[in-house]
Parts: C-alpha cells; structure tokens; sequence
C-alpha cells in the first residue's frame, strides 16, 4: 500500500481543497491529511473560522481521506512520515522547496495550486460582499 500525507487548515474549504486532496490520493492507496490545530494556528498567527474539531470532522467525510491528524508544530513532519509509513508527502506548489529536506524519507511532490480559489480570497471577498 501507497500511503500518502499532505498539510494544511482546510479552513472554509473549497473547490481547491478537494481538487488537491483528490490529486494527492490519485498518487496512492492511503491519503493523511495533517490539519492544522486551533493553537498551532495560533503560532502561525492565522486564524481559521472553523475550529480544529469541525474541520477535520468535515475533512474526514471527503472520500478521499482516510485519516484525519493534527498538526501541532513544524516540526513534526519527519516524525510522522516515519511514524505513518509515508512514501509520498504532497503540498501546493507555493511551498516549492520548503520541504525537500524530507526527500531523504520519501517522494516529495509539489501540486500546482488550483487557479482563482483560495481561502484568502474568499475572505477578502466576503468582507467585498459585506459592504
């Protein structure tokens, strides 16, 4: 068996998400979604509308997931990747490079970015809307 992890908030998930999240299983039998926690977004200074409960509670009902972790801090990758058996560790391709050191522990892909949809702009459009 493939297995397969990628990283991310998933926070007011769309179209991209599951477009990412159905390219990273299409690489391999078993996908892990890493999601960031309410207080490691807290860290990064982000902050997600819906809670760490919620949106892995919505993650784990998307068919192309089969298990839902937290992430808590960055440096727990090369721990989970061999802790998981991970062969491939997948992210959008605006972090080209930022993870190659885990090369040394599994394929690393980079997945180009869906165009015209992230969560940032549905934010900004939103606060567009409000007005």
């Amino acid at each position: 068996m493939k297995k397969v992890i990628t990283y991310g908030t998933f926070d007011l998930l769309h179209w991209g998400h599951i477009n990412l999240l159905k390219r990273a299983k299409d690489l391999g039998d078993y996908l892990i979604v890493a999601v960031s926690t309410d207080e490691f977004n807290s860290l990064k200074n982000k902050k997600a509308y819906h809670s760490y409960e919620h949106r892995k509670m919505i993650l784990e009902a998307i068919r192309y997931v089969d298990e839902v972790i937290p992430e808590e801090d960055w440096e727990q990758k090369v721990q989970d990747v061999i802790e998981h058996e991970i062969d491939i560790f997948v992210m959008g391709d605006d972090w080209k490079g930022k993870f190659d050191y885990l090369k040394q522990y599994c394929n690393v892909v980079y997945l180009p970015r869906t165009v015209d949809i992230s969560t940032t702009k549905i934010k900004k459009d939103l606060v567009v809307i409000a007005r």
